[in-house]
């Protein structure tokens, strides 16, 4: 009996959007909106040299730890999801709602030195949705959506970190 042979097409679909310009950024960012995606979306598109997969793998660590703490939701912004090919980092914010704050892990809560400890730990850094930026007086999630170099509005990445099947597989493997 001859044996057959496939050959299989994959396709990614994402639903992250493509990048567009914005006069007077740097690089091409996020249209404006919160745009839903999953980490291995986000993985798909944003991961595609060392330093992203590095940043990448810090996110995941940082985003278990707020999913054992209550979590739903992380949203991620920075230089990570721009166009940007070597990012310094990212920069994500995270929802409070529903967060037992004795199990969150203290890191999340020391912005001290610049956020030192949360960089050396994650690669990035992670604020409450709802804390207020000094500078712009706006919430986090707000300021995340503006394009810093323009004054210009992007767009930023939500992922539901509570149902993530990257964030369950680690979490699973944590517990082995």
């Amino acid at each position: 009996m001859p044996l057959a042979f496939f050959s299989y097409n994959i396709i990614v679909v994402t639903m992250i959007p493509a990048f567009i310009s914005v006069p007077g950024s740097p690089w091409d960012v996020l249209p404006s909106g919160i745009h839903l995606a999953t980490l291995d979306e986000v993985r798909s598109v944003y991961g595609y040299n060392e330093r992203r997969r590095t940043l990448l793998a810090g996110l995941v660590d940082g985003a278990a730890a707020l999913v054992k703490a209550g979590c739903s939701r992380i949203y991620l912004d920075g230089s990570f999801v721009t166009a940007k090919p070597i990012p310094g980092d990212y920069d994500a914010c995270w929802d409070p709602a529903g967060v037992i704050d004795t199990l969150l892990d203290p890191v999340f809560k020391d912005f001290s030195d610049g956020r030192a400890r949360q960089k050396a730990r994650f690669g990035g850094e992670f604020f409450p949705s709802s804390f207020v930026e000094g500078g712009s007086g706006r919430a986090f999630l707000d300021f995340f959506q503006v394009e810093k170099h323009s004054g210009g509005k992007k767009g930023i990445i939500e992922v539901s970190i509570m149902t993530d099947a990257t964030i369950l597989r680690r979490l699973a493997h944590d517990i082995q």
